[in-house]
Parts: C-alpha cells; sequence; structure tokens
C-alpha cells in the first residue's frame, strides 16, 4: 500500500514542477510587461483611425495613460493635415503640443454618467479655410453622415467637466465670403481662492474687409454650462472705425435665458454695423450710443438706447429675431431734435455736412445713392420713428413721423409726415421688387397748409400769411430716388395761397442763387406782394412740362411754359411777365431760363431786348422819350387766379385736385395719406371779382372752396 502511495507521488511531482515553471514564467511575463509596456504601441492603430474618421492625415507621436478610478489620457504632439484640395494652405488644420484628459472611471461604472475633472490643451493650433466657391476645410462628414448628427441641445447628456485648461491658443480664421482673414488667440488663467478663472481672447487680422482688434474676457468655460451662475463678460472691439464694448453678464448662456449687458457703439457711419449685426443700415453721420442687450422671448434686444447721430440725438428700442430667415427687425426709434440733413442716407443721399458738398460738386439734384437689394433681402423689418421737433437751415419743420415696412425684399413706406405749423406734409409709397434689382414703385405726397411765413422762418426776409397744398405723384421703375423721377410717370399740383413777399419768398424756397435774378430779369418788383401762386406739371418719362403756371402779385401777372428735364438734370423753360395796370420805368416780357437746374441761364426774349434797344435809341435821338418804350398799360387785374385754380381741379396733372389743402378755413388733417388717390369732389366755377385787392381775393378764394365742401 504505501508503495503504491509513493509511486503515486512520484508521478505527480513532475506534473506539479511544470505547473509552478509555468506560473513562474506568467508572474515573469507580467513583471516583464508591467517593467516594458509602452502605450505606444497602440499609436499606430490610433493613427489609422484618427485618418479614416476625420478624413485627412491625423497623427499623434506618443499616449501615456495612468490608470486608476481617475484614469488620466495624454497625448504628444497632435498633428491633423489639411484635407485633399487644401494641401497647399501654409498651416496644418489643428495641432497641439500635449493633450490631457482626466476621467473618473468609477463615477461611470456606477452609472452616474461621464465625469471628466480635467481638459488642458497646450499650445494648441488652428486653420480655418472657407472659400468663395464654398468649398471648407472643416466639414468632416460626407453627405450620408450628415443625416446622422443630432441636434438636441440638452445639457444632461454633456459631461460633467471639472477644469478647462488653454495655454497658448492661435487659430486663423480665413472665410473668403465674409471677406475676413483674422487670428483668434486664447488662453485661460487658473482659478484663485473665490476667482474660478477666466478665459482671454484676441483678435487680430482683418474682418469684412477692415482692419479687426479685440480684446475679449470670459468668465470660466465651465461657468458656460452652470444654470445658475451668470456668466461675466468683459469684452471691446475695433473693427475698422467702428468700436464697440460690451460689458455685463449672461445668464444661463447655453439656453439664452437673459442678461445685464451694457453694449455701446461708436462710428462714422452706422451702414458699417452691417458686418457685425448682420441688419442692413443706411448710411449716417457719425454716431455714438449705448443700451442694454437683452435677451426676450428668444430674440435679441437692444433696450433704452440713447446717444447722438451727426447733430440729432437718437434713442429707442431694437428687437431681432436671429432665429427667423431673414432675420427679422422690429425698430422703435425717436428724436428729440433731429437735423434732416442726418437723414439723408434714408432715401439715398450722403447724410450730414457730405451732401452740402456733394451737391456743391455736381449739377445732380436728387440722390443716385441705389438700394442694396442683397442686404435689403437679407432682412424683414418694422421701423417706425418719430422726431419731436426738426432743425434744418433751408427748410425747418416742426417734428417727423414715419412707419416703414421691409418685408420680402419689398419697401412699404406706409406714412412719412412733417408736420409745419398748423400743416403737413405727409408721403406714402410702395417699393416691389421688379426685374434687374429695380423697384416698381407708386408714390404719392399730399401738401396740405403748410404756413409760408413757417417754411421761410429760417430766411428771416419773409413777412406774411398764405399757405401751400396740393399733390405729387409718381410711378416708376428704378433703384435710386434719381432715376425712379427720371424714368417716372405723374405729375405736381402746388398751389400757393397769398403768400406774403415774393422777392423774399421765390429765392430761398427755390433754394437758386440766381433766384433774384430771375426775379429781376421778370420785372417783378422788390416787395411785391404774391396773391396767388399755381403749378400744375405732369411728369412723363422723366420729362415735367406744364399745363400751367401762374404766379400773380399785386403789379404781375407771370405764366411760366416749357420743360424740365429729370434724366438730366436741366431745364428749358420761359416765364412771360406782363404788368396788371399803369407800369413806368419796367422791362417785362419774356425771359428764357435753361441749362443746368442748379446754374441755370437766364436770357431775356426778343420783347425785353427790342424794348431796351428802343430805350437806348431814344436816349440819343431825344432823351425825353427814353421812359417810352417802359411805359405799360397792363392786361388787368381780374379773377386769373381763380380762373387758373379751376383749371387744375379740373384736371390736375398729379391726378388728385388740390381741393381744400390751402387757406385756413377746414380744421387739420395729419393722418398718412392713402397710397390710392382720392378728391373731395367735383371742381366748380370760382366766382368772378374785378378788384385787385389781395384780401378779396383771398376771401373769394375761401368761398371757393366752402363751396366744394
Amino acid at each position: 500500500m504505501t508503495t503504491q502511495t509513493n509511486v503515486a507521488v512520484s508521478r505527480r511531482h513532475p506534473i506539479l514542477r511544470t505547473l509552478g515553471i509555468i506560473l513562474a514564467a506568467f508572474v515573469f511575463l507580467i513583471v516583464l510587461l508591467i517593467i516594458f509596456w509602452r502605450w505606444d504601441w497602440f499609436v499606430p492603430t490610433i493613427n489609422r483611425r484618427m485618418t479614416a474618421a476625420l478624413h485627412r492625415p491625423a497623427t499623434i507621436s506618443h499616449l501615456h495613460v495612468r490608470l486608476g478610478f481617475v484614469t488620466t489620457v495624454t497625448v504628444d504632439d497632435l498633428d491633423i493635415k489639411q484635407p485633399e484640395g487644401f494641401e497647399k494652405e501654409k498651416e496644418d488644420f489643428a495641432s497641439a503640443k500635449h493633450i490631457t484628459v482626466s476621467a473618473n472611471v468609477w463615477r461611470y461604472i456606477t452609472g452616474h454618467g461621464i465625469a471628466l475633472p480635467l481638459i488642458a490643451v497646450d499650445t494648441p493650433r488652428g486653420d480655418i479655410v472657407s472659400r468663395l466657391d464654398g468649398q471648407n476645410n472643416y466639414s468632416f462628414s460626407s453627405g450620408k453622415d450628415k443625416s446622422s448628427s443630432s441636434s438636441s441641445g440638452d445639457l444632461s447628456s454633456l459631461p460633467k467637466i471639472g477644469e478647462v485648461r488653454i495655454n497658448d491658443g492661435d487659430v486663423r480664421l480665413a472665410l473668403a465670403k465674409m471677406k475676413t482673414d483674422m487670428r483668434v488667440l486664447m488662453h485661460t488663467t487658473p482659478p484663485k481662492g473665490d476667482d474660478e478663472g477666466s478665459i482671454v481672447i484676441d483678435l487680430k487680422g482683418r474682418y469684412a474687409q477692415a482692419p479687426i482688434n479685440g480684446h475679449i474676457v470670459g468668465g470660466s468655460l465651465l461657468t458656460l454650462t452652470n444654470e445658475t451662475r451668470p456668466y461675466p463678460i468683459d469684452g471691446r472691439l475695433a473693427n475698422g472705425p467702428t468700436y464697440v464694448t460690451l460689458r455685463g453678464v449672461v445668464n444661463d448662456p447655453l439656453h439664452f435665458k437673459g442678461t445685464n449687458l451694457d453694449l455701446h457703439f461708436a462710428g462714422p457711419d452706422m451702414a458699417l454695423l452691417y458686418a457685425l449685426t448682420a441688419i442692413p443700415i443706411p448710411h449716417t453721420p457719425a454716431y455714438n450710443v449705448i443700451g442694454k442687450l437683452n435677451y426676450t422671448a428668444a430674440r435679441i434686444r437692444f433696450d433704452n438706447f440713447e446717444g447722438r447721430m451727426g447733430s440729432s440725438d437718437i434713442g429707442g428700442n431694437i428687437a431681432v429675431d436671429p432665429r427667423a430667415k431673414p432675420i427679422n427687425v422690429d425698430a422703435r426709434l425717436h428724436s428729440h431734435r433731429v437735423d434732416l440733413a442726418d437723414l439723408g442716407g434714408f432715401i439715398g443721399a450722403k447724410p450730414g455736412k457730405d451732401e452740402s458738398k456733394a451737391n456743391t460738386a455736381s449739377n445732380q439734384i436728387l440722390p443716385d445713392q441705389k438700394i442694396n437689394v442683397p442686404k435689403l433681402n437679407a432682412v424683414n423689418a418694422h421701423l417706425t420713428y418719430h422726431g419731436d421737433h426738426i432743425e434744418n437751415k433751408k427748410m425747418p419743420l416742426d417734428n417727423i413721423d414715419t412707419d416703414i415696412v421691409i418685408q420680402d425684399g419689398a419697401i412699404d413706406v406706409k406714412h412719412l409726415n412733417f408736420a409745419v405749423g398748423n400743416g403737413t406734409l405727409a408721403m406714402a409709397a410702395t417699393l416691389n421688387p421688379a426685374k434687374n434689382e429695380e423697384f416698381a414703385t407708386k408714390l404719392r405726397v399730399d401738401v396740405s397748409r403748410l404756413s409760408i411765413q413757417r417754411l421761410m422762418q429760417s430766411t428771416g426776409t419773409f413777412k406774411g400769411e398764405g399757405t401751400l397744398g396740393g399733390h405729387i405723384t409718381l410711378t416708376s421703375t428704378g433703384n435710386s430716388v434719381a432715376n425712379l423721377v427720371a424714368n417716372g410717370d405723374g405729375g405736381i399740383t402746388l398751389v400757393v395761397d397769398h403768400g406774403g413777399d415774393v422777392s423774399a419768398l421765390l429765392p430761398d424756397l427755390m433754394g437758386l442763387k440766381v433766384g433774384s435774378a430771375i426775379l429781376s430779369a421778370l420785372g417783378i418788383p422788390q416787395r411785391s406782394d404774391l396773391q396767388c401762386f399755381i403749378a400744375d406739371m405732369p411728369l412723363r418719362q422723366g420729362i415735367i412740362r406744364t399745363n400751367s403756371m401762374l404766379l400773380q402779385t399785386s403789379n404781375t401777372r407771370t405764366i411760366g411754359g416749357g420743360t424740365i428735364n429729370m434724366r438730366n438734370d436741366t431745364l428749358d423753360y420761359h416765364v412771360d411777365t406782363r404788368s396788371t395796370g399803369l407800369n413806368v420805368l419796367s422791362f417785362p416780357g419774356r425771359v428764357n431760363i435753361s441749362g443746368p437746374i442748379k446754374s441755370p441761364a437766364i436770357m431775356p426774349g426778343a420783347e425785353i431786348i427790342g424794348r431796351a434797344a428802343a430805350t437806348a435809341a431814344l436816349a440819343v435821338v431825344f432823351p425825353p422819350a427814353v421812359l417810352l418804350p417802359t411805359i405799360q398799360f397792363g392786361v388787368g387785374k381780374g379773377s386769373v387766379c381763380e380762373q387758373a385754380l379751376a383749371e387744375v381741379n379740373t384736371r390736375p396733372a398729379s391726378g388728385i385736385k388740390p381741393g381744400a389743402t390751402t387757406g385756413k378755413g377746414a380744421p387739420q388733417v395729419r393722418a398718412a395719406p392713402a397710397p390710392a388717390a382720392t378728391h373731395h369732389g367735383k371742381a366748380k366755377k370760382g366766382h368772378v371779382t374785378n378788384t385787385s385787392d389781395a384780401a378779396k381775393v383771398h376771401q373769394a378764394w375761401e368761398r371757393k372752396l366752402n363751396k366744394e365742401h
């Protein structure tokens, strides 16, 4: 029995010894593996998979892993090359000396989600390029992959991050469509005590073709995901001559729950803000405004802003819905004191003092700045603006009130009203897109009881009463104020009732340096009282012709005829003046006015030349007879004003009867005019008076208007 047992033990001994050797070898191999283990063995595999996933060569040089409940992974010398088609770029698409990520493995295993206590990036570099043809180097997925991208913004799916460190970051942005090539330099500052640290961003280069220089300090990147802690921002940005500062906090920025930010804009022209805001704004003079930037119902709002624009103050509220396509803008603006010259950009003129300089150097009398159709199509907007008091050297008005809607590239000027004493200058217009980036336009201007004395207040030379009334209409296709008129059809019907001192009125109201010379050539004596002025002039294809043009003073009667060419801003006009009674020492007759509208040539007609020649001859032959050619016996004073007004009311060139737009009788209406033409009833023959007294002419006019109503 004992012998058998010994035999069995001796047989098992080699097996145990063999197992011991194997176990020892295994332990030895593990020790060797631990001693000689290199995580770099996985680098080729990682490089292959990154290259396949990013569709461009991508490599790392070393991989370091420190295992534990919190495992730390570090990669060295990350380098991602440019994709196919961008190989000629001077820089790689992305690189970094080191990237370190710590992950709480135990938290993940126990089902509490992903936690990353640390993300650190050392010396990151980037080169983001987008070309004019739409190609870019930052699209990683193919068309098939795009459908799988998630649009979820749920913060619960994001990992919990403890700290983010960025050291010496430098990213180039070259975006051809935005005409931008700039560098974004960034780094983070470490937490100190209660300070959680910050991210610092500097911008250098060119943005929208203009130099850009910015410095922005934000709170810790972790605060961006903190729903309860406001995220601080303090930044300044200079884009060309435009200067912007932003200071305050954003509440839960990933969900846009609100802000408390002071926003300051300053620059030479608000039109330059388009590059920063994507909102098209007409040209303006220099401005400086500050207000509150807020989020309200997913809208970005610039609330209670105030400041200066040229010589005017400006304030109000602007709301932008960036989610709408195109973006939607609602602007409610106001001014307490406004200079009309500052608003020139809104009608295509150069704003402020530049406009007067431009007018001096050019014969162009209407603004020719074209409407920027791409910018107009980039926004749907509703603009209301009210100016409490208007200051303008040429024509001081009382206030301005306007309501404009831009929708799908169409412009609807619901009203643009100016108050002048008890009168109004009211405009309504629609501009609908047509071919060749032009606009099919309908315009109506209603002039109602504008006080001539109020209009002439700035000159200090006019005394008297009287009102201006009538209508202007235009139907045209074009892309600027100038070519709309040059291509247009419509008419002008204007009436001045008992306008005071004509020698002070017309030179200033016409805005012509040669105004006084015209009056002198017409033979109108100084300080003549204007009894009436009627202009009824149709516009056909940019040419203004004359149905009726009458200017009657207490001494003379002037009839006009001819054309005004708005295609080239010239005129070919003549006026005939006759004395209404016996007049000595006068050469009235026909005067020809031609050439540029701004500076026309004034030439006397044959009758005036003949009278002057006869006077010269008689002065030589028989000096006492020198007065004979200057004597006029008059054409009679009569009721020409009422007759001309009756004709204008029958067939007005503007298509709208002047009706009761002058005088003091009816109460003033300040509502915006309707686009469609309306009138006050059929015209009746005026009452005939045989007196030349201005007051009686005025009374006859009032009786006529009362009959029409």
